[in-house]
């Protein structure tokens, strides 16, 4: 059966319904009613930057708030000044720009709105990773068009990144978008009022400490956040808290790895893929290794190594390294652990986890963990050795990346336990001994404050208040 040609006019059409702000001179009400997250006001200078002839690629998982971000952008350049006519918004995954390059579809815009000349207009293509070979389309669209700015979006973010650099060099200027940080959890949903400052000697990679003025009430959300915090629609929506898996399971894990990835890197058992996600995300927070995985799950290691690769490529998993306790990393690194990127993933797959299950300290590492998603030159690692009999493990070490020495260490708990006893810290005093350090943090449920053993000074801190820092600090 022959295809007819999709008629042009239908095309022109469809991008003035994505353009309303071309009629109105405001975006769309479903967008504007949102609030903005707090990374807009990092990513709207990157729009605003012309001397630079750069397009920007906006990268991030699925359902986290890029479309949303992106017609703030325009709502923001609108109000600033900018011509409507020159606003182009278009979205590559829908079907009827099918077959068609980016500079056609650019050109179409241009004709629709009824410009002569590409100068001074913003072109906004979202869900790029549907075209073939985008970042050739897009370095010769930044080349011929030099005063006109260029912004697209992805939801395959290592992908992204890897063609951005291979191709773009010189032309593109990258931004990670993470997952909801419990920072933005509490600013979005007006909860700031729990927020108080507060100073620390803490020597770690926190340049702003602060408390809060109810530590119940911020456990509350903090627990609420872990099993539906990470995507900005879920926390608003009962409906989904309700029945997660229906959402988030369907809408967004599903399509990464019966869809996504399957199309980006020829998978062809996507049950298998889909199987293993499902494992690691049970396990999200344990230590393992591709001998106990391939054992386990039946595949062999080079494709489960492969896997892995996908998997945080497709921003659903982050794997960090093992370090012995004299800060030395293992020439071959057979264990790892790996952690979600969004501990409301697992809740999608399985149930809501409640503070008193066997697998909360699991994933209260985890939602720790991926409070760092966003953070650039930081690299977190664990210690775990054996010495005997003993062994001993310590959850967080940052290194010094110019002499690999540690910077400082953090033990994340769920229990008040080491607050009250302090000396049962052995792995933690042991490590700090072997490399000198003189501070370490280790969290709790709600105690706070400093104790000392020996030479250590021990910095208690609740979890909640711990990840609301590293989201806070990893902005500023």
């Amino acid at each position: 059966m022959k295809l007819i040609p999709i008629n042009i006019e239908l095309i022109i059409e469809r991008i003035k319904y994505e353009n309303p702000w071309w009629v109105t001179g405001v975006i769309d009400d479903f967008f504007n009613k949102m609030k903005r997250r707090l990374y807009f006001n990092y990513f709207f200078p990157l729009i605003e930057q012309k001397e630079i002839r750069r397009a920007i690629v906006l990268m991030g998982p699925r359902r986290i708030g890029k479309t949303v971000m992106l017609h703030h952008s325009i709502q923001k350049l609108l109000d600033n000044g900018i011509d409507k006519q020159k606003i182009f918004f278009i979205s590559i995954d829908n079907p009827i720009y099918m077959n068609r390059g980016l500079e056609e579809l650019f050109l179409l815009t241009l004709k629709s709105s009824g410009n002569d000349s590409a100068k001074n207009c913003y072109v906004v293509f979202d869900e790029i990773q549907y075209l073939k070979n985008w970042e050739i389309h897009l370095k010769n669209l930044v080349d011929s068009y030099p005063y006109t700015k260029f912004i697209v979006s992805g939801s395959a973010a290592a992908a992204l990144k890897l063609k951005s650099i291979e191709s773009g060099a010189g032309r593109f200027t990258e931004f990670l978008l993470p997952s909801l940080t419990f920072n933005e959890y509490i600013n979005l949903m007006n909860l700031d009022s729990l927020i108080i400052p507060s100073k620390s000697d803490w020597n770690g990679n926190v340049k702003q400490f602060i408390s809060t003025i109810n530590i119940k009430e911020l456990n509350k959300h903090f627990h609420h956040y872990l099993n539906f915090g990470g995507y900005p629609e879920v926390i608003f929506s009962k409906t989904i808290q309700e029945n997660p898996g229906r959402y988030i399971k369907s809408d967004i894990i599903d399509k990464v790895l019966l869809r996504d990835l399957p199309s980006l890197y020829g998978i062809q058992d996507v049950q298998e893929l889909n199987l293993f996600f499902s494992t690691l995300a049970y396990y999200s927070g344990n230590e393992v290794s591709l001998e106990t995985l391939s054992k386990s799950s039946g595949v062999d290691k080079k494709l489960l190594k492969k896997y892995i690769e996908y998997l945080e490529a497709a921003f659903l998993i982050t794997v960090v390294h093992r370090i012995d306790d004299s800060a030395k990393r293992f020439k071959r690194a057979n264990f790892f652990k790996i952690y979600l990127t969004n501990p409301s993933l697992r809740t999608a797959l399985f149930s809501p986890i409640d503070t008193n299950d066997d697998n909360i300290g699991n994933m209260i590492e985890t939602t720790v963990f991926s409070q760092w998603a966003h953070s650039t030159g930081f690299k977190p690692y664990y210690a775990r050795w054996s010495n005997g009999r003993y062994q001993g493990e310590v959850d967080i070490v940052a290194l010094n990346q110019s002499n690999l020495k540690p910077l400082w260490v953090a033990e994340i708990k769920w229990s008040n336990r080491y607050y009250e006893k302090p000396n049962e810290l052995k792995s933690l005093i042991q490590f700090c001994e072997n490399n000198k350090l003189k501070q370490a943090l280790v969290t709790t449920i709600d105690k706070e404050g400093i104790k000392k053993i020996g030479d250590l000074e021990i910095f208690y801190l609740p979890v909640a208040i711990y990840a609301y820092i590293i989201g806070l600090n990893t902005l500023s």
